[in-house]
């Protein structure tokens, strides 16, 4: 199980920055009140709760298929549907396409020269193409979608479709029709689970398991941290903990800068979907707070400085990894050279670990609030830990500023926006908009 280590949050560890334990005890009551909404489900969007209960087996049974007759497996989507999917694979098979087969490709952005590349190096004779899409009006997504369409079509015929699986809204939406008119294999995603807190539906299991990942091992990590947090008393659930400390730090000590530094290369992309979720979940209404994705060591030397010496408005977080699996030895060389053989005989695995935790005091000897949570070691089951800390610790944080974790009205402007100026019906009034604003941008040029 993972741990969350809140030392140096606390005001007797790290003076007068840190927390007091009668601030904690203080919240008692109301992490009470909000783990009853947690227990009884009072939300529809608490359904993410139940996924790891849930059958993977066709998931499983699509995912053979795919490793059976394909070299490549390209996933088209955006937001939490890329970075879940990306997260998993990096964590659990880094460097995939350098070692096994199908190679995986994520394209989640509309920048036509990463798109040329992709195509520049599959064979779409021989790739599936995974559109994700609840709606399927993402505009970023549709665009992709349409001209692998319109490639595989030239390519495939009428078979196009059996190149395609559509994970998409079980019922309704324009994908979900468009897959029943054309024989596209799907897969549902509950409608009550928004994007950034899919990664353990149909959205990343696919991808895990295309990769060789075991679904399961990363639902039972998460059936784990929900066990883990079935307590209400504060002082026995760690991801209660986690939430108070960054809610009470930021509302009470004005620290609303979360950095999120986990010391593993592999895990950098988790730390990105991190900051997706706790950035459009809780920057609403004038509230929420600005993650800050790091990795360590890399960005000890090129952030450090300013969380040691910069503004009072950061807290640290660092993920420790235990076990780093085979460990590398670093060779007895260089030995007239003090400055590198002390380091001779170590492992590497030793040196990484010597640098979070150097980190880390270093931090709290300057008055810096910072947390670590360890894992045992990645693999699928902690990684699936993991993601269910994050997700609950951030529905929880919502609830505690009072705001709708699970909606997004800032992005649905933007995209409206979109929509107008790229001619949808219904959507002409936000042309007009944009280009009165064009308007007013000119006098503002150099």
């Amino acid at each position: 199980m993972i741990e969350l280590n809140y030392s140096n949050m606390m005001e007797e560890v790290i003076g007068a920055n840190g927390m007091a334990v009668n601030m904690l005890e203080g919240m008692r009551g109301r992490v009470s009140g909000l783990h009853g909404q947690f227990s009884e489900r009072t939300l529809k969007e608490f359904a993410f709760l139940d996924l790891p209960g849930k059958d993977t087996s066709e998931i499983r049974r699509i995912a053979q298929e795919v490793r059976n007759d394909s070299d490549a497996f390209l996933v088209l989507g955006i937001g939490g549907s890329a970075l879940g999917p990306r997260a998993i694979l990096e964590a659990l098979s880094p460097l995939h396409n350098l070692k096994q087969g199908p190679k995986i490709f994520i394209y989640d952005n509309v920048d036509p020269g990463t798109m040329r590349h992709i195509l520049s190096v599959v064979d779409l004779k021989r790739t599936t193409v995974n559109v994700i899409s609840k709606s399927g009006s993402t505009a970023e997504t549709a665009a992709s979608f349409m001209v692998l369409w319109d490639r595989m079509k030239t390519i495939h015929g009428n078979n196009a479709s059996k190149r395609f699986i559509a994970t998409t809204d079980p019922v309704s939406g324009a994908l979900r029709k468009l897959a029943t008119e054309e024989g596209i294999r799907t897969l549902p995603v509950d409608p009550l689970i928004g994007g950034r807190y899919s990664v353990l539906t149909p959205v990343g299991l696919l991808l895990a398991e295309v990769a060789g990942i075991e679904s399961q091992d990363l639902l039972s990590g998460a059936d784990q941290v929900n066990n883990a947090c079935s307590d209400e008393d504060l002082w026995k659930n760690p991801v209660y903990l986690f939430s108070i400390l960054l809610y009470l730090m930021a509302t009470e000590e004005k620290r609303g800068i979360n950095v999120m530094i986990p010391y593993a290369d592999s895990l950098k992309y988790l730390s990105e979907w991190f900051c997706q979720l706790w950035a459009e979940s809780l920057g609403k209404n004038g509230s929420g707070m600005t993650p800050y994705p790091s990795v360590g060591t890399t960005d000890q030397h090129s952030q450090l400085q300013l969380w040691m010496e910069g503004p009072e408005d950061k807290v640290i977080t660092f993920i420790r990894v235990n076990d780093y699996g085979k460990d590398i030895t670093i060779p007895r060389v260089f030995e007239k050279y003090e400055s590198m053989s002390y380091l001779s005989g170590h492992g590497l695995s030793a040196l990484i670990k010597a640098e979070q935790e150097s980190t880390e005091l270093a931090l709290a000897k300057k008055g810096k609030p910072n947390m670590t949570i360890s894992i045992p070691a990645i693999d699928a089951y902690h990684i699936g830990q993991l993601f269910m800390f994050f997700e609950i610790a951030t529905a929880f944080t919502g609830l505690l500023l009072n705001i709708n974790p699970f909606n997004q009205p800032g992005v649905e402007e933007g995209k409206k926006y979109t929509y107008g100026m790229m001619g949808r019906k219904g959507f002409e009034d936000r042309k007009q908009e944009v280009e009165a604003a064009r308007k007013k941008k000119t006098r503002w040029k150099v």
